[in-house]
C-alpha cells in the first residue's frame, strides 16, 4: 500500500499524543498490538482497544480539553489516533438541548437532548469516521470503505473525498434515495446490494479480506468505534463534568451504546467526574427489528437474529448486532431498560420532538423517543431523574418516512380577504 502520508499534511502536532497502548479481546482477555485487525486470533473474539491512562494528570487533563478545540479533537488524548487535518473539521461538539417544552409534556423535570444531527454530514457516524479515517492516513491505506444503513456511507464518503482517497460505500438497496444521494454527491463508488444490511456487511467483509482496503467498521472497527466515547465526554462536560442519571441511546449494532457507557466509565476512573456510578442506561429498538430487546425481555444471554428487517428506521435495521450481549450486560448492570416501539410510534415521536423542540430527526431518533416515552409512562425513568436523549441522526435525509402524515394546504390568492378566510 502506498502511503497517504508521504503526499499529505501530517497529524496535527500541538495536541497530547494519544494514550492507546494497544488491542485487547473482548471475550477472553488476549492483548494484541495496534494493528488493522478486528478479531482475535486466539478465541476469534471482538477487538476494542486499551489504554495507559497512568500518566494523565486529571486536573491538567481537564483543563486541557477546556483549552482545546470545539470538535471531538479536544479529547485527543483519550482517543486512539492523533487527530490529521485532512480530516472533516467541525465533527462533534454538538449541543446538548435543555428540552424544556418536551420535559414538560411527557412529566419530567430535566431532559436534554444531545443533537448529534448537526455534524457535517448530520448524523453522529462522522464521528466514528474522523477517527478511523486518521487511523487509516497512519496506516497508510489509499482506499477506505464500510457497509451502511445509511448515515456511515455519507460520513465515509465525505471524509474520503476530503482525505483524498479512493472510496466505496456497500449498501442494501431498500434504504432511502436522500441516504444514497448524500454518498453518491462526495463521488464514493455506490455497491447497492440486493438484500439486507448484513448480507450487505458479509460482502464487505470479503471484499476487506481480498482486497486489504480499509473498512472502517470492519478492519478498522477498533478505532471507529472510540468516536462514539466523545458523547459521553461532551455531555459529562456539557453537565458542567457531572453524570446523568438515565440515559436512552438507539440500538443497531450497539457500538454507539456500548462505547458511551465505555467514555463514561472512563470518565469515572481518570476523576473528570465526581460520580462514582454510572447512568442507568437504556437502549431503544425498532419491533421490526428488536433482537436484542428481544433478548432483554426473554432474560435471555444470547442474541437471536433478524433474518429481515422490516421497519421505517432503517439506519437501526442491523439484524445480526456485533455487540448485542455486550449491550444486554450493560444495561442488566447500570439498571437500564431496551425496549422496542412500532413504527407508528416512530412517527409519532419524530413528529413530537420537531413540535417540542424544532430538532427533525430521521426515524431512528423517533425509536430514541418513542423508548424514552414509554419508559416515562411506565415509571421506569422517575420524574426527578436527570435524563439524556441521543438523537443520531437527521431527518431532512429521511423525508419520505412522514409521506401523508400531513396535508399541504392549497394555495389562497394574495389578498388579505382570502387571508381572514382561511382563519375562518
Amino acid at each position: 500500500m502506498t502511503s497517504i502520508l508521504e503526499k499529505s499534511e501530517k497529524p496535527i502536532q500541538n495536541i497530547a499524543v494519544s494514550a492507546a497502548s494497544g488491542l485487547i479481546c473482548k471475550a477472553c482477555g488476549a492483548l494484541h498490538p495496534i494493528s488493522p485487525a478486528h478479531v482475535c486470533d486466539e478465541c476469534f473474539g471482538p477487538l476494542e482497544v486499551t489504554y495507559d491512562f497512568s500518566n494523565l494528570d486529571p486536573v491538567k487533563l481537564k483543563k486541557q480539553i477546556e483549552a482545546g478545540p470545539r470538535d471531538i479533537w479536544r479529547y485527543a488524548p483519550l482517543l486512539p489516533v492523533q487527530p490529521h487535518s485532512r480530516t472533516l473539521s467541525g465533527v462533534g461538539y454538538t449541543p446538548l438541548q435543555r428540552a424544556w417544552n418536551l420535559a414538560a409534556k411527557l412529566g419530567i423535570d430535566e431532559l436534554y437532548i444531545k443533537n448529534d444531527a448537526v455534524n457535517p454530514t448530520h448524523s453522529f457516524k462522522d464521528r466514528v469516521v474522523a477517527v478511523a479515517l486518521a487511523k487509516a492516513l497512519e496506516f497508510g491505506f489509499d482506499t477506505i470503505a464500510c457497509a451502511s444503513t445509511g448515515n456511515l456511507a455519507g460520513a465515509v464518503a465525505a471524509a474520503g473525498a476530503r482525505a483524498g482517497l479512493k472510496t466505496y460505500v456497500f449498501v442494501p438497496a431498500s434504504i432511502e434515495p436522500g441516504k444514497i444521494l448524500s454518498a453518491a454527491v462526495y463521488g464514493a463508488e455506490i455497491v447497492s446490494v440486493d438484500g439486507t444490511y448484513d448480507e450487505a456487511n458479509r460482502l464487505a467483509s470479503q471484499v476487506a479480506d481480498e482486497y486489504g482496503w480499509g473498512f472502517v467498521n470492519i478492519n478498522l472497527r477498533p478505532f471507529y468505534s472510540e468516536g462514539s466515547k466523545t458523547l459521553a465526554y461532551e455531555t459529562a462536560e456539557q453537565l458542567g463534568w457531572k453524570l446523568p442519571d438515565h440515559v436512552v441511546a438507539p440500538i443497531a449494532s450497539g457500538s454507539l451504546y456500548t462505547k458511551i457507557t465505555k467514555g463514561f466509565k472512563e470518565l469515572i476512573s481518570l476523576g473528570l467526574v465526581a460520580d462514582q456510578a454510572l447512568p442507568a442506561m437504556s437502549g431503544a429498538q425498532a419491533a421490526g427489528c428488536n433482537p436484542v430487546a428481544t433478548a432483554y425481555s426473554n432474560e435471555a444471554g444470547e442474541i437471536t437474529p433478524v433474518r429481515n428487517p422490516t421497519t421505517i428506521a432503517h439506519s437501526l435495521a442491523i439484524g445480526s448486532p456485533a455487540d448485542g450481549y455486550y449491550s444486554l450486560q450493560i444495561a442488566r448492570q447500570t439498571g437500564g431498560i431496551i425496549e422496542q416501539v412500532t413504527d407508528a410510534e416512530i412517527i409519532e415521536a419524530v413528529k413530537l420532538l420537531a413540535s417540542t423542540e424544532g430538532i427533525f430527526t430521521e426515524p431512528a431518533g423517533g425509536v430514541t423517543l418513542a423508548v424514552l416515552k414509554k419508559l416515562i409512562k411506565e415509571g421506569k425513568i422517575r420524574r426527578d431523574e436527570k435524563t439524556v436523549v441521543y438523537i443520531t441522526g437527521n431527518g431532512y435525509k429521511t423525508q419520505s418516512a412522514l409521506e401523508g402524515e400531513y396535508n399541504l394546504p392549497q394555495p389562497i390568492t394574495p389578498k388579505l380577504s382570502a387571508f381572514e378566510k382561511l382563519l375562518g
